[in-house]
């Protein structure tokens, strides 16, 4: 079984060279929503490092499975990974049958939610993408328990904690 800090080279490796619209390596991305998930277990940590992989890269869930990645983090990966003609609203709902997905989801939404990743987009493309994770938040936030949905916030991006609390 993998380690978390080599799942982290997994995810380094594999995200080498990819940047996100604001030219930061991705690979920052994927560690801060593992970041938010490290106090909820290791395997909720390496699915946050993981999570894009088969959407962005050239790996596999069966690629992931033979290089010793958990079963249960591979499952992880798989519910979150976008599928060809699926629509958001739906893959937000069925992320949300399986609740670790739901967490990993969750920390994902958060980080892209930050103000400071999103600053360097144009505005019209700023609050389109801002309405579609305040949607997805509705809908996943539903799905959890709000002590785990604190615990990362707290980390990935506190200044969604005030939609926490009613």
């Amino acid at each position: 079984m993998k380690t978390l800090a080599e799942v982290d080279a997994l995810a380094d490796r594999a995200h080498a060279g990819q940047t996100d619209k604001a030219g930061v390596p991705y690979v920052a991305h994927v560690r801060a929503v593992a970041a938010g998930l490290a106090p909820l277990g290791p395997h909720l940590a390496m699915a946050g490092l993981l999570h894009d992989i088969v959407e962005d890269t050239e790996w596999t869930t069966r690629r992931l499975r033979a290089a010793g990645i958990p079963d249960r983090v591979v499952a992880i990966v798989d519910a979150v990974t976008n599928r060809p003609g699926t629509a958001y609203e739906e893959k937000i709902r069925r992320i949300t049958e399986d609740p670790d997905a739901t967490l990993v989801k969750i920390a994902d939404n958060a980080h892209n939610s930050r103000a400071d990743r999103s600053a360097a987009l144009p505005p019209e493309q700023r609050e389109r993408l801002a309405a579609k994770y305040r949607a997805a938040r509705g809908v996943l936030w539903a799905a959890a328990d709000p002590a785990d949905i604190a615990t990362i916030l707290r980390v990935v991006n506190p200044g969604l904690l005030d939609e926490l609390t009613p």
